[in-house]
């Protein structure tokens, strides 16, 4: 059987075509400026070189109509009809704690998501878009739901309460959630099986590092923490995102820039950030050329803020979890940066952690070992694969009905 997993934005669609035979990619591409001028698509066969077709579209049906007739074109597609599509997969960021797992898309459920557009308004609406399409497209295919928020829901009440009136999670369920969930719980399984170990008897910090980041401590293949909260603004610096602020310095802002809770919310989760203490990109990439080829400060200062935060996690969850056996580094800048990861293990030999500068050096995108041979905790580099986990997660649903 193959899967189509889904990952539907404001204005794109990610997506990817998986034979579940072999795990092996079969397609992927993104659509991007769905509503807008210049609508784009950039479509590659697994093998194939990447090609990109322009033409307007209107909103995500249509946009999903016209991936749907890229991979079934005689030329350059990649399959013979739709009647090869077993079942489509989609990424849905909130579920709040009405799902604790991935489930059978119907009438219940996406009603149960459509009232969690509230926990995640830009977010969630795109997603439920891509829903609604495959329901008018493929009416016959069977879909699942793998929510972003689902792995985090093993934390325990003291982790993820707040210290808000209790009233208020009664009311309006106001209570960390966390994030990049699919990504945490495919890394973490993916590391054991690197290394040989018992996911349900390791215990694993995973740092997924990109334009959004967090850090996910993993009890014998629960999570236990993560940095994420009630929305994804809180937890680490990130490329616009503030991460962790006083409560005080958002209403002394908002006070003396007189600007209302959407100007507020703009600005710490898109002009904050490496964005907002550099002046120069919310590219990792770009502050880093900036930092250590030019010598900007500003743009030193974001990285050093940056590894900071996260060093300091990774610590706070070894002190959760009294211990740790595997530290794994992946998305974006995880995967790709020797500096950044060389910079956060930096002064942690005290607590077992020892990088090996030379297996670290150069490394991009590639499943290692970066610590040395004697180090009491093990440090890998895992690349993220959010799509397979969904396409796993979605067989394992449709084998079942």
């Amino acid at each position: 059987m193959k899967v189509l997993v889904l990952n539907c934005g404001s204005s794109s669609i990610k997506y990817k075509l998986i034979n579940m035979i072999d795990n092996s990619n079969v397609a992927s591409g993104v659509m991007e400026k769905i509503g807008l001028k210049g609508s784009f698509l950039k479509h590659q066969n697994e093998g194939q070189e990447k090609i990109k077709l322009e033409g307007e579209v209107l909103d995500h049906q249509v946009g999903i109509e016209y991936i749907i007739g890229v991979m079934t074109d005689p030329k350059i597609g990649c399959i013979k009809s739709l009647d090869q599509i077993g079942a489509v997969g989609h990424r849905v960021v909130h579920g709040g704690e009405e799902f604790k797992g991935s489930v059978i898309l119907n009438d219940e459920v996406i009603a149960q998501i459509e009232n969690c557009i509230d926990l995640a308004p830009l977010h969630n609406p795109p997603n439920l878009k891509g829903i609604y399409a495959v329901s008018a497209l493929m009416p016959d295919k069977p879909q699942v739901g793998v929510f972003d928020t689902a792995f985090h829901q093993t934390m325990p009440r003291h982790a993820y309460m707040y210290g808000i009136p209790k009233s208020l999670y009664n009311k309006y369920k106001v209570r960390r959630y966390g994030f990049h969930g699919t990504s945490h719980r495919y890394v973490s399984n993916r590391v054991c099986e690197f290394l040989g170990l018992d996911y349900n008897k390791t215990k694993t910090i995973n740092c997924h590092l990109g334009n959004g980041s967090s850090i996910c401590a993993i009890d014998s293949g629960q999570s236990v923490d993560t940095s994420m909260g009630f929305t994804p603004v809180e937890g680490l610096l990130m490329g616009t995102r503030a991460g962790d602020l006083d409560i005080g310095a958002v209403t002394y802002i908002m006070d003396k820039e007189k600007i209302n809770t959407d100007a507020a919310s703009t600005l710490f989760n898109k002009h904050s950030g490496l964005l907002g203490v550099s002046g120069i990109s919310s590219d990792a990439r770009e502050v880093e050329d900036a930092a250590y080829k030019e010598g900007n400060e500003d743009a030193l200062l974001a990285l050093k803020m940056f590894q900071y935060r996260i060093r300091k996690y990774i610590a706070s969850y070894m002190a959760a979890m009294s211990g740790c056996d595997v530290i794994t580094f992946t998305g974006g800048i995880g995967e790709n940066s020797d500096i950044d990861r060389e910079a956060i293990c930096k002064d942690l030999e005290f607590m077992g952690i020892k990088i090996d500068k030379e297996k670290n050096k150069g490394l991009r995108g590639k499943e290692a070992i970066i610590s040395t041979d004697d180090s009491p905790v093990t440090v890998c580099v895992i690349p993220t694969d959010e799509e397979l986990t969904i396409a796993k997660q979605t067989i394992k649903l449709v084998e079942q009905l």
